[in-house]
């Protein structure tokens, strides 16, 4: 069985931005990245409003980005609720995203107004939203990590390694 994320030593793994796996499809190549927002098993995880929320902005800011929105493929949540899993086009490492992951968690920070689709018509659970908490998650999140990443919190540790 062929699962990164077991893989991955959990016990040791930072708030980063990692590449979780790179898939052949057709002629081209699609990045996983793990943009992990909570150490693992030594940080309460977010709250699943808090990841909703997340996954709604994250999504409508690729989707309108200039460059990125024809790159981007999915932007989901962990079900482990520590990060988000984003697929981009393209053979890429996690010093290729770091600053445009800064520009949207920076963007979400800072983002005051209606959450992007967040009406029964158009999400399957619209109620399930937090805005000031996601604010407050994504700012720590610039400040403690993409305004400083380092080598440890783009790769990966492994177990037995």
């Amino acid at each position: 069985m062929d699962v990164t994320s077991f893989g991955i030593d959990h016990n040791r793994l930072l708030r980063g931005i990692y590449v979780s796996r790179k898939d052949t499809v057709g002629d081209g190549i699609l990045t996983t990245f793990d943009v992990r927002m909570k150490e693992p098993n030594r940080e309460m995880v977010m709250d699943t409003s808090v990841m909703h929320t997340i996954e709604h902005l994250m999504a409508t800011f690729f989707r309108a980005h200039p460059v990125w929105a024809d790159q981007t493929i999915y932007v989901g949540p962990m079900g482990c609720r520590t990060g988000m899993y984003v697929i981009f086009k393209g053979d890429l490492e996690s010093a290729d995203v770091a600053e445009i992951m800064k520009d949207c968690y920076q963007y979400m920070a800072d983002f005051d107004e209606e959450i992007p689709a967040a009406k029964p018509e158009m999400c399957g659970n619209y109620l399930d939203h937090n805005l000031g908490i996601t604010r407050i998650e994504c700012q720590k999140f610039v400040d403690e990590v993409l305004s400083c990443i380092k080598e440890e919190n783009m790769v990966y540790p492994r177990q037995n390694g």
